[in-house]
């Protein structure tokens, strides 16, 4: 947009953002040729300048259109503009220097390219000075432009002006996120997100910078190198998507389950994106947090279960028991089958495990019938602290699928 100082000075302020063209349309009012208006619609169609030739009703245009306005800023995108200061009067002006400066609601930011100042010995009659300043927008609400001009008057004395300018920084994207928490460590992340600028975006990269303990792995391909969206994700305004990350414990740190257990910071979701003429646009998340899992006083894990196991044969398999509390524990194992289960126990029930320190782990060995086709539940499994009597329950933490054939 156009900005020009009004003020009595030797010397007029000129103020232009750089943005990218839009395609103009023409505007299709038609009829049948039956109607009162005849042809005399579809005529004056054809001859609009802008309309493609044999498309005229397809709203196809051929022209590109200067915008007309300071147009939308978006979070992420870069703010362009054109400084240009003008000699109106038949004098030479010297020293003339132009200064910008931004102003957010947290922060004041120098824009001037050269040495924070564009600086010009003489200025002779209708001569310019001329600066174009870029700036990545990193604050979202009002903004000010601050351009100060200083010059040198006819009496060797310094006079300036300020002008200020004022617009609006607008967020581009609604981006939530959802974490899920399974028995293995490991955490999926799934983040939605919508387009709420008023045009067309194509995101051209999602990607997920985990924290120091776990490892990101996008799980949005197929393939090995295929997006599941395709070769481009255009978003419409108002249209969304999901993103779906896996992020498991490092190796190093994934004996460390207190630590792993409250970790709350994730990482950080990076997405860049273009609008339909291509300017780019970048938004990176604040730390995305998640609700640390309960894991009580004792955790427990399965480990080598089979998702696939034959009818009335039996099948082993190992789950894994960690003290996560901070005392010792002495436990006993206690099987129960119910009626309505679909899988019986075949082992001994208040079988003693010892001693457990607090950190330790122990493997158990269970062997289970299947006596119920279809998805089965592992359920009935307690382990009783022998030292406060206290009894913790297992149920529904797992499941096998039970079929007659292989």
């Amino acid at each position: 947009m156009d900005f020009k100082d009004s003020s009595e000075h030797p010397v007029a302020l000129k103020v232009m953002r750089l943005t990218r063209p839009t395609f103009i349309s023409p505007q299709i009012v038609t009829c049948d040729a039956k109607d009162l208006p005849g042809n005399l619609l579809n005529n004056y169609l054809k001859d609009d300048i802008v309309a493609v030739k044999g498309m005229e009703t397809m709203a196809a245009g051929q022209f590109l259109l200067v915008p007309q306005s300071f147009g939308n800023i978006y979070l992420g995108e870069t703010f362009s503009c054109y400084l240009c200061v003008h000699n109106e009067t038949r004098q030479i002006v010297k020293d003339v220097s132009v200064k910008a400066d931004l102003q957010t609601s947290s922060q004041h930011i120098p824009l001037s390219t050269h040495q924070s100042r564009s600086v010009c010995a003489a200025l002779g009659p209708d001569d310019t000075v001329n600066d174009v300043i870029h700036h990545e927008v990193k604050d979202l609400g009002t903004h000010i432009l601050m351009c100060e001009i200083s010059y040198l008057t006819s009496l060797n004395t310094m006079a300036s002006f300020r002008k200020f300018f004022k617009f609006q920084v607008m967020k581009p994207l609604d981006v939530k996120t959802k974490f899920y928490n399974v028995g293995s460590d490991e955490v999926y992340l799934e983040a939605h997100i919508q387009n709420i600028t008023s045009g067309p975006i194509c995101l051209e990269k999602v990607s997920l910078d985990s924290s120091q303990l776990f490892k990101a792995t996008s799980l949005n391909m197929v393939d090995g190198d295929k997006s599941v969206f395709g070769d481009m994700n255009l978003l419409q305004p108002q249209a969304s998507c999901q993103y779906l990350y896996c992020l498991a414990p490092q190796t190093a740190l994934a004996a460390d389950l207190k630590q792993l257990a409250a970790t709350r910071n994730m990482g950080k979701l990076d997405i860049v994106w273009r609008s339909n003429l291509g300017e780019r646009g970048r938004l990176q998340t604040s730390q995305l947090q998640r609700m640390p899992p309960d894991c009580g006083d004792i955790r427990l894990t399965f480990e080598s279960l089979p998702s696939k196991v034959l009818l009335e044969v039996a099948f082993d398999f190992k789950c894994k028991i960690i003290n996560t509390s901070e005392r010792q524990m002495e436990l006993i194992l206690k099987l129960k089958s119910t009626e309505t289960a679909g899988l019986l126990w075949a082992g001994v029930s208040d079988r003693k495990i010892g001693n457990l320190e607090p950190g330790a782990t122990t493997i158990l060995s269970l062997c289970a019938f299947p006596i119920s086709a279809g998805l089965q539940t592992i359920t009935g499994i307690s382990l009783v602290d022998n030292f406060l009597k206290r009894t913790y329950d297992y149920d529904d933490i797992a499941s096998v699928f039970v079929t007659q054939f292989f």
